[in-house]
Formats: C-alpha cells, sequence, structure tokens
C-alpha cells in the first residue's frame, strides 16, 4: 500500500474534479506567467482564473519548490 499524499499536492485531485483542468496545465500556466513572487500567482489564479485561496496557493507551492529543486 502506498502512503498517502500529503503538502500541496493532496489538494490536486480535488484541483481537479472543481475547476475541470488538469494539473500539469495548471502548473503550465504558472511556469509561463510573467509573475514571480508566490502571493502574486495566487492572487492572479483567484480573480482570474476563479481558484480559491487554498487551491492557488497549493498549485504555487508546489510548482515553485520543483523549480527550486527542493
Amino acid at each position: 500500500m502506498s502512503a498517502p499524499v500529503k503538502g500541496p499536492a493532496s489538494y490536486f485531485p480535488s484541483i481537479e474534479k472543481k475547476y475541470g483542468r488538469p494539473i500539469a496545465e495548471w502548473k503550465e500556466r504558472i511556469r509561463t506567467s510573467p509573475l514571480t513572487k508566490h502571493m502574486e500567482l495566487v492572487t492572479w489564479l483567484k480573480t482570474e482564473h476563479g481558484l480559491g485561496h487554498g487551491h492557488a496557493n497549493a498549485l504555487v507551492a508546489h510548482t515553485l519548490a520543483e523549480g527550486s529543486g527542493k
């Protein structure tokens, strides 16, 4: 049996279900955005794409952590 998913990735199934787009697409949007700061990206996802704060925060945190090699 695999360990339960923890951290930001634990939100991914509900994000895909609620907003109808795969996580890879959201991550690509974040990576290609001209914005670079965490809260700027969270605010952008909330205002431009209608995501809730927790979902936007989880996507940004996970995507930025990948970019920094964490």
